[in-house]
């Protein structure tokens, strides 16, 4: 049986979702491409357009047919960006022979499992039985997190907040704002970029004049992102001078690193970073060590262990079901549902899957600073 990836393989995102890509390929080739007693065998599809150099809707909608089209195919680890799964979800969940099993690596938009916009997330599953999971904590945490570190360690006392008109970027836009002011930060506006616009001086001018000491970045940075932050150093001076803070839609691009202008950019990411996880120890250094030997360099970013991860779930969903589409679904989402034993995870601690939700157990968001080209550690950040 098949089981596949749905990754934007373009791009910016394209460096993080071949690196996803590669290691789990390596991760199946450890466990004999074997869950339980089913043979396994990998399929990777593209989320993306040349034309975007990012997740595109058609693209998306496409894909969900091809999945469920394919008859082999018994389950999806992905989508990289929360507004393509809110595409594919109900697709999948149609599925005569399933619902057919998605699980994300990297979907925070808490909509897609528990109430926030309207309808939510009920019209995600027409069929009233969930067949969607994810790995990683969603943006009610993450903005909490990201509010929390930037009222008590960088003393923020006014921010202004960005979002991409994205589904991921005005989540965490939105979930930044309410924690922030609940923190006692002030909220000095709130506006979205349009990606296709050339520069942003005239948005940081407008920023400027409101007085704010930081500026909050919700969205991806596949959405001129690099530009964005250029115009923000260029108008409001270096990210000592006014903070700059980003969400893990920042995290993992290379091209990113490159801007000198990132220097000193707060990004948070809602797990536990590579970094953390390889000085661990453990089965997730043994499999970053062994991915780096095989291809000269580590991993990009840090979602691609998390998308082993996701493979984790699924493979555990196999090895449990009776090799239908349905059955892989139902072993997620009914009993005690899904566990990975932290002996054996990639994240370096216990996987657990609500059976009612979806969601994973584990709240982890990690604060990073990016100095001299690289995004580094800098603090677990508690959430609640």
């Amino acid at each position: 049986m098949i089981i596949s990836t749905d990754l934007p393989l373009q791009g910016s995102s394209a460096s993080q979702s071949d690196s996803t890509n590669k290691l789990i390929q390596l991760y199946l080739e450890q466990v004999g491409n074997k869950a339980g007693n089913y043979s396994i065998q990998f399929k990777a599809y593209d989320d993306s357009t040349a034309a975007k150099g990012a997740w595109d809707d058609a693209a998306c909608a496409k894909n969900a047919t091809d999945h469920v089209a394919n008859k082999d195919e018994v389950a999806v680890m992905g989508t990289f960006n929360s507004g393509c799964a809110k595409i594919e979800v109900p697709v999948l969940n149609r599925d005569t022979t399933g619902p057919m099993l998605m699980v994300s690596h990297a979907n925070t938009n808490p909509g897609l499992t528990k109430t926030w916009d309207t309808g939510e997330p009920q019209k995600y599953y027409p069929t009233g039985k969930r067949n969607y999971a994810r790995v990683v904590t969603t943006d009610d945490y993450q903005g909490n997190a990201a509010a929390a570190f930037a009222a008590s360690d960088l003393k923020v006392k006014k921010c202004f907040v960005l979002n991409d008109n994205q589904t991921y970027g005005l989540g965490v836009a939105k979930s930044f704002a309410d924690a922030a002011q609940k923190q006692g930060i002030q909220i000095a506006g709130q506006q979205s970029w349009d990606a296709k616009q050339p520069n942003y001086t005239a948005l940081f001018q407008s920023i400027k004049a409101t007085g704010a000491d930081c500026v909050y970045l919700g969205g991806i940075y596949d959405n001129n992102g690099g530009q964005l932050i250029k115009d923000k150093v260029a108008v409001l001076g270096d990210n000592k001078t006014v903070k700059m803070l980003g969400p893990d839609g920042f995290t993992g691009y290379e091209d990113l690193l490159k801007l000198p202008q990132s220097e000193g950019l707060y990004l948070t990411f809602a797990g536990l970073t590579t970094e953390q996880l390889v000085k661990a120890g453990g089965v997730p250094a043994k499999l970053i060590d062994a991915y780096t030997k095989k291809y000269g360099q580590a991993p990009t970013g840090s979602y691609p262990l998390y998308g082993v991860a996701g493979v984790q779930v699924i493979l555990a969903a196999i090895a449990k079901s009776d090799g239908t589409r349905k059955g892989v679904t139902d072993a997620v989402f009914s009993g005690e549902g899904i566990d990975i034993p932290q002996s054996e995870s990639v994240t370096g601690k216990e996987i657990k899957i609500d059976p009612k939700s979806g969601d994973t157990t584990a709240k982890d968001v990690t604060v990073e600073l990016v100095t001299g080209g690289k995004e580094t550690f800098l603090k677990a950040q508690a959430v609640s």
